[in-house]
């Protein structure tokens, strides 16, 4: 994959004022409706191949060749490293993986991650032979204070369909209580003072992919929000798609396991 928009890309040597003003331009260019070609009903990961080590050489097995390429994006640290991890899955199959590995430039910031780690994760999709339909990342969409998050940003940078999935709510306020909800719950998130958006604007949604049968033991929800090119309940339906028993969509639960196995033969 290639960068569409070089001018959004990541630059940590950038003052926080420039980085937060960078954002709002790659909010006011992000599309939060859908605009894909791909028919999001295809989106699934039932296939057992999903199951199977992530060491299956891509190609193994088939996938209907019109089926959508769905990329997952996960990072994991080492000393002052990022590894970025990305696979990829056509059908619910296995179809690439790639990572890369870079330095980290900058500490963590509260709304700047995509500058910390937006580089490494535009390294490893650089990587990518295939052209992903829809990026699936671990971390914000609009759900952010400048609704414009990790996978916002990048999505914008690659001009592709993408979704944020993160385990804890960046900004913005559910429309119900998230605590002990069922699997396959979801609530709208609504902006709030923090997030700079006009009031009531629907920015993502708290879904719940899966939950204990035992009152005593709670999972929380994902926050799910879109990136690119996909509206907020979209984001949801596709997320719901993409779950396979998991808390985690198939696409970042793998990618996540793929950056630990590249970590360990690192460490």
């Amino acid at each position: 994959m290639e960068p569409v928009h070089p001018e959004f890309l990541p630059d940590a040597s950038l003052s926080q004022e420039a980085m937060e003003s960078l954002q709002r331009e790659i909010a006011d260019t992000a599309v939060f409706e859908d605009r894909f070609e791909f028919d999001p009903t295809a989106v699934d990961v039932s296939s057992d191949s999903t199951q199977q080590s992530l060491g299956a050489a891509a190609g193994d097995t088939e996938a209907p060749a019109d089926a959508p390429l769905v990329a997952g994006v996960d990072q994991a640290f080492l000393d002052d490293r990022a590894i970025s991890a990305v696979v990829v899955l056509q059908a619910g199959e296995v179809v690439e993986r790639t990572h890369a590995v870079t330095e980290l430039s900058i500490p963590y910031m509260p709304g700047l991650l995509a500058f910390r780690e937006g580089g490494p994760i535009v390294a490893a999709l650089e990587t990518l032979d295939c052209e992903s339909d829809l990026l699936c990342f671990d971390g914000s969409g609009r759900i952010h204070y400048r609704q414009a998050g990790l996978a916002t940003h990048l999505g914008v940078v690659f001009d592709t369909p993408s979704v944020g999935i993160a385990k804890n709510l960046l900004c913005g306020t559910p429309r119900e209580s998230v605590h002990g909800r069922p699997a396959g719950w979801r609530t709208p998130i609504e902006t709030d003072d923090a997030v700079d958006c006009a009031d009531g604007t629907v920015i993502g949604y708290a879904y719940q992919s899966r939950q204990y049968e035992s009152a005593n033991r709670h999972i929380n929800p994902l926050y799910v929000s879109p990136g690119h090119r996909v509206a907020a309940e979209t984001t949801a339906d596709l997320v719901s798609a993409l779950c396979n028993g998991y808390k985690l969509p198939e696409p970042t639960r793998l990618a996540d396991s793929y950056a630990d196995e590249i970590k360990s033969k690192l460490s």
